[in-house]
């Protein structure tokens, strides 16, 4: 059975990723969809916390702590890719997911590039099960 996750894609993200993520059986939003093509980063992390998704985003400010607050969160997956085309960030993407289930990004920063995969814990709370 399909590891289904909760995806909120940032503003710059194509609808082929979208697509690309939907065909994998994912539940996917996507910031321009839902009103917040021109919002800033707290309100984009904002709606991925009250809506129970994953936020996946290209803007290397949420690896800054200030952006980023130290609160509990159901994860930020930012991703590093040079050329940031469509068709490359889906080959990262995709395999990546694969291996994993929401609970992983629980409070947690995730940095991938083409060459490695870096998981940085953002709360240390008490965890509700």
């Amino acid at each position: 059975m399909p590891k289904i996750l909760r995806l909120y894609l940032d503003q710059m993200f194509h609808l082929k990723v979208a697509e690309a993520l939907r065909i994998q059986g994912h539940d996917v939003l996507r910031a321009s969809d839902v009103g917040q093509a021109r919002a800033d980063d707290m309100d984009i992390l904002r709606k991925a916390i009250s809506d129970n998704r994953i936020l996946i985003t290209l803007d290397e400010h949420f690896g800054d702590w200030v952006v980023l607050p130290l609160s509990e969160h159901h994860g930020v997956i930012r991703l590093k890719v040079n050329p940031t085309t469509s068709d490359r960030i889906v080959k990262i993407l995709v395999p990546f997911l694969k291996r994993h289930v929401q609970e992983d990004f629980k409070n947690h920063l995730v940095i991938i590039s083409e060459r490695r995969v870096k998981w940085i814990r953002t709360w240390i709370g008490t965890e509700t099960a």
